[in-house]
């Protein structure tokens, strides 16, 4: 389906435990900016429960979505705190979100000190860059219903749930938010769910989204 499996470079309970014991948890409410362009990268987050969209702003001030949706037991953050100086993109929370917090010099000790974790670390940047060089193929050579199709289909897989009417999709993302993730406009986005509800792939259930038939979904894909 493209892109890159991070599902292979998650961390485990015992990773999960360090980073806990060394942080501190924070719950912020939907809707709220977690880090902004310009704030000093000074720090890492894991998602404990919630969800988390990493975008930009454009040049006519609309929100961009670069990455991926961040899920719950992932970290966020990484690339720009090792690296340091200042963030380039904003985090927002989807839904009420809690993470654990912790300082660069904690992280950067606790790496130190448990290698098994700087590794994991290594390769879960290197997952994310394979993911990210996939989004720029996929922009340059798929077209707007490809690459909305793909977007639910990844949905699916990370943040859905299997139900009695298919992988729901319950983060209630408005069509503008699809929009800025897929590189298109919001009418297209509309337009194109309606066809993929018309042709049964998809369902409506409120404002969730079940993907009824993945591999209909699937042959937009080209």
């Amino acid at each position: 389906m493209g892109g890159v499996n991070l599902e292979t470079v998650t961390l485990d309970d015992i990773e999960k435990m360090l980073i806990r014991q060394a942080g501190s948890t924070v719950h912020y409410p939907k809707g709220h900016v977690i880090f902004a362009a310009g704030d000093l990268a000074d720090r890492v987050y894991l998602i404990e429960s919630g969800w988390v969209k990493i975008y930009r702003l454009s040049a006519d001030g609309r929100r961009v979505t670069v990455g991926s949706i961040r899920s719950p037991g992932e970290l966020m953050g990484l690339a720009e705190t090792l690296w340091g100086g200042e963030r380039t993109c904003f985090a927002g929370a989807i839904n009420n979100v809690t993470m654990v917090v912790l300082r660069k010099n904690k992280f950067e000790d606790l790496m130190g000190a448990h290698p098994f974790l700087a590794i994991k670390v290594a390769k879960l940047l290197g997952a994310r860059m394979r993911e990210a060089e996939a989004i720029i193929h996929e922009m340059v050579c798929w077209q707007a219903p490809g690459r909305l199709a793909l977007t639910l289909l990844k949905m699916g897989e990370r943040c859905g749930t299997e139900t009695k009417g298919g992988i729901k999709i319950d983060l209630q993302l408005t069509h503008e938010e699809l929009a800025n993730m897929v590189g298109t406009s919001r009418q297209t986005v509309t337009s194109l769910l309606n066809t993929f509800k018309q042709e049964k792939s998809i369902a409506y259930e409120g404002r969730a989204i079940n993907i009824v038939d993945p591999d209909k979904l699937a042959r937009w894909i080209m």
